[in-house]
């Protein structure tokens, strides 16, 4: 799965692009300020970068620019400044695309397959398999030695976070925001911890563990045999 570090200070356009990239196959890592974005770059395995040009904390344009000088990286600049020299100036700090707002998904899309395509970068097959579990994210089917395992929507979600992650902590806060944040209603940490235990009863046995508890932190993808 692609990795995006959406950086966005509007709330409402950062939660619904987030929602909407994420409902397109890409996992989404959301920031609404400079300082919160350079935290997730060191942080995360970031693949595509979209990014804002005004944002309260500095300059969406220089961002690109320092990103751009050490890492080999995609970005598009998302943005209302809308003059011609602005868009020179985005090309400028290294842009590889310059989207004005109001813009249209379906060319964000197209655009973001455009800019993966000249830089080599393919969606990784999501796929896990270590010959006990199996679970295949394309076709959203998971088994246990041959025998299929039912699982939720929001299960399947849950694993597909915690399995890009492999080498980080999620804590209980990243889960709730991208499991149950389009949900409508209230809810607490509580329902993260039901979710985990309910998965171990159905993935992992005596030999086979997946999920390991980081006390105080959150939860990591960690196969022991």
């Amino acid at each position: 799965m692609i990795n995006i570090l959406l950086i966005e200070d509007d709330l409402e356009l950062n939660k619904g692009l987030t929602f909407d990239l994420e409902n397109e196959g890409y996992n989404v890592y959301s920031a609404i300020s400079v300082t919160r974005a350079r935290e997730l770059f060191k942080e995360k395995k970031i693949d595509f970068i979209i990014v804002d040009g005004n944002l309260p904390d500095g300059d969406g344009f220089d961002f690109c620019k320092k990103i751009k000088y050490e890492y080999r990286i995609p970005i598009i600049i998302l943005t209302a400044r809308n003059m011609v020299n602005d868009e020179l100036a985005g090309f400028e700090a290294g842009a590889d695309d310059y989207i004005t707002k109001p813009f249209q998904l379906s060319v964000l899309y197209k655009r973001i397959q455009v800019a993966l395509r000249n830089y080599g970068i393919t969606k990784r097959k999501m796929r896990f398999d270590d010959g006990h579990l199996i679970i295949d994210f394309e076709k959203i089917k998971a088994s246990v030695d041959d025998t299929p395992v039912e699982l939720t929507a929001k299960e399947f979600k849950i694993l597909n976070i915690l399995i890009s992650n492999e080498d980080s902590v999620v804590t209980k806060s990243q889960l709730l925001e991208k499991v149950w944040d389009n949900d409508g209603k209230y809810v607490d940490e509580h329902v993260v911890a039901v979710s985990i235990n309910r998965l171990r009863n159905k993935l992992e046995n005596e030999k086979f563990k997946y999920i390991k508890t980081m006390y105080g932190m959150g939860y990591l993808w960690k196969p022991e045999v």
